[in-house]
């Protein structure tokens, strides 16, 4: 079992200038247990930390920390376990019970949202390997449309077939994989996917899709295989 560390500061230097989050952080990730890291969101690279968390939030994990003693070495598997499942009762707890249909994945910063135009059946929710059918369009932020497979025409809406892929296993941009395992047979929504899970710095040059560029999508899932 791990020796408890000592203390380095007090709550007057912590909130004095002299010590920056980012050493806070630092003692937090060398001293602490991964589950107390990961219930105070202190997981990951220093600098990315740093720019999310508050000081206020780092000066009362770095006090709760000596207070529970919950230091690195010192959880046992069994006890990590009970715990996660605690904080996730706890979350499932906090959600409001009138729900809105905008949907938010779950990271730092967000990758997609999803707000829902149409409601599905509820009850056909495609699982990854599984061949999904979509209509979309595809709309820049300024409202540039980039591509999409709905016909305009009558006759082109004869000709026209919806987009067929295998979802969940990378054969579309993150975005899409992410948002469409959500969505049940005949949900239409509305996806505005982050660039980190769309075309990236490298962009779409034969779409016209710039680097970085933020993705809007109307995508309608007709049929599951």
């Amino acid at each position: 079992m791990a020796a408890d560390p000592a203390r380095q500061w007090s709550e007057e230097q912590l909130r004095s200038e002299d010590v920056a989050k980012k050493e806070i952080i630092q003692f937090l990730q060398q001293s602490a247990s991964e589950p107390f890291l990961g219930e105070h969101k202190l997981l990951g690279n220093i600098k990315n930390v740093a720019k999310t968390a508050k000081k206020e939030q780092l000066i009362s994990a770095y006090k709760q920390l000596f207070e529970t003693k919950r230091f690195k070495g010192t959880e046992s598997a069994e006890n990590v376990t009970q715990q996660l499942k605690d904080v996730k009762l706890a979350v499932a707890q906090d959600k409001p019970k009138d729900k809105k249909p905008e949907v938010t994945v779950n990271e730092e910063p967000p990758k997609y949202t999803k707000t829902m135009l149409q409601k599905g059946d509820k009850t056909n929710f495609p699982k990854k390997g599984d061949t999904v059918h979509c209509w979309y369009t595809g709309t820049l932020e300024d409202g540039t449309v980039f591509d999409s497979n709905v016909a305009s025409s009558s006759k082109k809406k004869k000709a026209a077939k919806p987009l067929s892929f295998k979802v969940g296993i990378g054969k579309v941009i993150r975005g899409w994989d992410e948002a469409l395992l959500t969505m049940s047979k005949g949900e239409k929504a509305r996806l505005q996917i982050e660039s980190d899970w769309g075309y990236g710095k490298k962009g779409q040059p034969d779409a016209k899709i710039p680097p970085n560029s933020k993705l809007i999508f109307e995508v309608e899932l007709v049929d599951i295989d």
